[in-house]
């Protein structure tokens, strides 16, 4: 097994104005997030979120804890959401296990300890997602499905961004302290998410796209609203978004989309909407 986790810094938006395709992706892509027979991780001072991609093989993986966490185990002083965008697998948290795949999330609560990772079949691995928040009281560790989930359809075939959420990690479903997580499917012939756009300056965001076709990508939109950058992003990667940015996107096919949420709040309807037209 090997592990790693890499320390993002929060960036000025007047810094992000003068950053090159380069630069950007380097401060806000979190690319190889899927790497078989390991565990890898960044920590993001922006809301010190903690984003994981972990593939296990034949042997369970523990979750590690990095020294960046501060903690003698990683849900010490944190609450954390799994979905698993692979085969079938298991987590195991304190010696309770829950099987995870498809459409469902894992939320564990703040004073787990040993938790571990595996695949049903290291042919088929899973590949578990997490997002990590610092989390003030203790909840309980539970699967919250598709059917539970909270589930809209958005959107319309002729503006192209036809697509259903379905809300895991929300307050009507489940309690938590400040994580908020969903997963979002773009219809065929579907290509635009959360367009018209919007921020909230009291959360920040990050996006992990998958459900990508090979050689097919993503045009993520980021960066204040009239100083528009982009990222092309591929299958499998996390970008991660400030409260000052947009967060939108456009694929060149249909597409999937973990969205994660932390900060002051989790009213949905905390954001400045913006118009289209005065997108520059």
């Amino acid at each position: 097994m090997t592990d790693a986790i890499e320390i993002r810094h929060n960036i000025h938006p007047e810094m992000a104005r003068a950053m090159d395709s380069e630069a950007l992706r380097r401060h806000f892509r979190i690319e190889a997030l899927f790497v078989p027979g390991a565990v890898r991780m960044t920590y993001s001072h922006i809301d010190r979120l903690v984003v994981a991609g972990v593939v296990p093989l034949a042997d369970p993986l523990p979750l590690p804890t990095p020294r960046a966490i501060g903690q003698a185990r990683f849900f010490d002083a944190r609450e954390g959401g799994v979905i698993n965008i692979g085969g079938p697998g298991r987590v195991v948290v304190d010696g309770q296990t829950y099987p995870l795949a498809g459409d469902a999330a894992l939320y564990i609560s703040r004073g787990a300890g040993e938790v571990s990772l595996s695949s049903d079949d290291a042919a088929d691995p899973a590949q578990f997602y997490m997002v990590s928040t610092p989390a003030h009281k203790e909840l309980q560790t539970q699967i919250v499905d598709g059917a539970r989930a909270n589930r809209l359809e958005l959107g319309a075939q002729e503006t192209a961004n036809r697509r259903t959420i379905f809300q895991f990690l929300h307050p009507e479903v489940i309690e938590t302290c400040q994580l908020t997580m969903g997963l979002t499917r773009l219809h065929p012939g579907s290509v635009w998410n959360t367009m018209p756009a919007h921020t909230h300056d009291r959360r920040s965001e990050v996006y992990l796209y998958f459900g990508l076709p090979e050689g097919q990508r993503v045009f993520h939109l980021m960066g204040e609203p009239d100083q528009t950058r982009h990222i092309v992003m591929a299958n499998g990667e996390a970008v991660l978004s400030p409260s000052w940015s947009i967060h939108s996107g456009a694929g060149t096919s249909a597409y999937a989309f973990i969205w994660a949420m932390a900060g002051d709040n989790k009213d949905f309807a905390d954001m400045d909407q913006l118009r289209i037209e005065d997108l520059k």
